[in-house]
């Protein structure tokens, strides 16, 4: 049938350049007659994707030749690109800055912090206004002053 020889010389357009549009001009076919038989042949589908996977495997390789031409050829975008591509020194790296949200603290955790704030000694005592301290049998820990400055 001349509907598989189209068929057939539209595939190999597609594994020689990946391109819809340009293996359809090559053929002399319309983009929705490549759609329709997309939609209507189960085996034409898997038959086109392995042709473009075919095609970008071609392209692929024809670019990486180009690019060691260059890279032989001293080229330093070409070199560049190798190393930020192929080599983890050289990767591109993304820094990623978080800023935590501040939140409100409820009023039953900004009492949970105060009282350990003032367990630990660290804030004043709501009485006396004075700090905290730990207590000690020791002489070395002056107590606080009395009114006439005197320990």
């Amino acid at each position: 049938m001349k509907k598989d020889k189209v068929k057939d010389a539209f595939l190999e357009q597609l594994k020689k350049v990946p391109i819809i549009q340009v293996a359809c001009e090559k053929v002399g076919i319309s983009r929705n007659s490549v759609y329709r038989w997309k939609n209507e042949d189960p085996e034409f589908e898997k038959e086109l994707g392995t042709a473009l996977n075919e095609g970008e495997a071609l392209v692929n390789d024809m670019t990486e030749n180009q690019l060691m031409v260059l890279i032989r050829e001293k080229n330093w975008h070409a070199i560049s690109f190798w190393l930020r591509k192929r080599n983890p020194k050289f990767k591109d790296k993304i820094e990623v800055e978080m800023k935590p949200k501040q939140e409100e603290l409820t009023p039953e955790q900004e009492a949970t912090v105060r009282e350990a704030l003032r367990l630990a000694g660290t804030i004043p005592n709501e009485t006396n206004h004075e700090p905290t301290r730990p207590e000690s049998g020791g002489d070395d820990v002056k107590g606080p002053e009395d009114t006439n400055g005197n320990h």
